[in-house]
């Protein structure tokens, strides 16, 4: 602040600037960072700091007003959903940033003690940039936070959209639609493998009002499953059979084969062909509609877990695992993303159907444990593991509803679970009838229990079985284990029975 020599005017303005000294400049600079105004008002400098007061309480009036009216949590799922707004606020909060900084720099102007000693301005300077350096990195972290989220959206929904769906109604996003089908796919591109395959595959089959779950799953290894309507049956009219003395016609072979064979889906591009093969063939074979899918590779599943901070989770045997003789201890542990990895794709000791199990307990534990705080926490990370790692279908306007619909799985939401696996099911010669019925039944079991009522929008509970009923066999399973009858596999587990926790 200017110095005036002579004249009452510097009487009523030095003492200001000087009472207190540095102490008192630097309180009303601090004050400042919370308050626009303060220090321009406590300098007589009532126009600028009313300004700043005026435009930093309109600020802060707009963001309750916003909250309490509408909702910051509806707000922020509707701001999610649009990627190109996305940018925009992240501009917008770094030049918030900046007038921020702006703010303190001027404050700490007007009142700076005059006549001061050099080491006390020094002093005083460097505390102020301390300031300014701790008032810009929340806005600079915050847009980072914000374009590295619209990176990932962009990532991952780059090919999915509403288009082909039809335009999402916020208030009902569902349509009336009873259940939602997801297919889930763990898909293993070994550097032993050409191509990918999907070792894991789940139909998730949620409620839409409670959050009830039932996974439906099915071995990699089935085979003789009818293919869907189109070019593909065309080709395998009898059955899927594979592709060369290398590809015998299992089905974790129809993702690669799709890739590899555009014709049986055609108009599809690239990497949405092996998906949108295997979401028509699962479809058939349980005889439910799929609404989407959800690609997870298996390896970047890892990167997934350690962004988290790994996932807890009670392992009741040691599993053996890997070509070094590598153990996962019995226990309450908490497992690394190799070790997750591991938990879910095991078969030493063990074998296809037991580690299925393992998959749908990690899936579970990942459920509960994705608290908001964690997420948070280690969103860079979670956010460049996810964009290597999923693809899906999903329309970006489901999100919101899609979120809400996690919340009530994370809070408790039953999740049943039935796998169509020997002694109930024999991969060589599936009875493709009583899977059907199977997965019909375990689904208008849960909609009773869950207390939902048929309602004749959204999609059907099952399709009609176009090949007759036949009788379960009995007869010895491949691996020469004998069935146990059918009544003691038919019926859904609870996954909160069946994992330990």
């Amino acid at each position: 602040m200017r110095r005036r020599r002579a004249g009452r005017g510097a009487e009523a303005e030095e003492p200001i600037a000087r009472k207190g000294g540095m102490p008192r400049a630097l309180a009303l600079t601090l004050a400042s960072v919370f308050v626009w105004g303060v220090a321009h008002l406590a300098a007589r400098r009532r126009l600028a700091g009313g300004l700043l007061f005026g435009v930093f309480t309109l600020l802060v009036t707009a963001g309750v007003v916003a909250g309490v009216v509408i909702g910051w949590e509806r707000i922020s799922l509707w701001i999610s959903i649009r990627p190109d707004w996305l940018a925009g606020i992240a501009l917008a909060v770094l030049a918030l940033g900046l007038v921020w900084v702006t703010v303190v720099i001027r404050s700490y102007r007007v009142v700076q003690p005059a006549g001061a000693s050099l080491p006390t301005r020094l002093a005083g300077r460097f505390l102020i940039v301390v300031l300014c350096v701790l008032v810009a990195a929340p806005s600079v972290w915050a847009a980072h936070l914000t374009y590295t989220y619209r990176d990932a959206l962009s990532s991952i929904f780059q090919q999915a959209g509403h288009r082909s769906h039809g335009t999402v109604d916020q208030k009902d996003p569902w349509a009336g639609q009873r259940r939602v089908n997801i297919l889930l796919l763990g898909g293993d591109a070994a550097g032993n493998r050409t191509g990918l395959r999907t070792d894991s595959i789940i139909l998730a089959s949620i409620d839409t009002t409670t959050g009830r779950t039932v996974l439906l799953s099915l071995p990699r290894n089935l085979e003789s499953f009818p293919m869907p309507p189109g070019p593909a049956r065309d080709r395998f009219p009898y059955g899927f059979t594979g592709d060369g003395p290398l590809n015998p016609g299992l089905l974790n072979e129809v993702y690669e084969y799709a890739e590899n064979h555009p014709e049986v889906v055609p108009g599809t591009p690239p990497n949405r062909r092996g998906p949108e093969l295997i979401k028509g063939t699962v479809s058939e074979i349980l005889g439910l509609p799929i609404d989407y899918y959800i690609v997870v590779d298996m390896f970047g599943f890892a990167d997934i877990v350690d962004a988290m901070g790994g996932v807890r989770i009670r392992i009741d045997q040691p599993i053996p695992y890997g070509q070094r003789g590598d153990v996962l201890q019995a226990g309450d542990r908490r497992l690394n993303g190799k070790e997750a990895l591991w938990y879910g794709r095991s078969r030493t000791d063990s074998d296809d159907y037991t580690r299925m199990g393992r998959q749908k307990c990690l899936l579970r534990a990942l459920a509960k444990q994705a608290d908001p705080q964690r997420v948070l926490t280690r969103f860079h990370r979670l956010a460049a593991a996810t964009k290597r790692t999923i693809s899906t279908d999903i329309p970006l306007d489901l999100m919101p509803a899609f979120i809400r619909l996690s919340g009530k799985v994370k809070d408790g939401a039953r999740i049943d679970s039935l796998q169509f696996v020997p002694p109930l099911i024999h991969t060589g010669n599936p009875d493709f009838a009583l899977i059907r019925r199977l997965s019909a039944k375990a689904i208008a079991d849960s909609g009773r229990q869950s207390g939902a009522s048929p309602s004749p929008g959204g999609s059907p509970v099952g399709r009609p079985d176009p090949s007759p009923p036949r009788p379960h066999s009995g007869r010895p399973a491949p691996d020469g284990a004998t069935p146990t009858p059918e009544a003691d596999h038919t019926v859904p587990t609870s996954l909160d029975k069946v994992c330990p926790s």
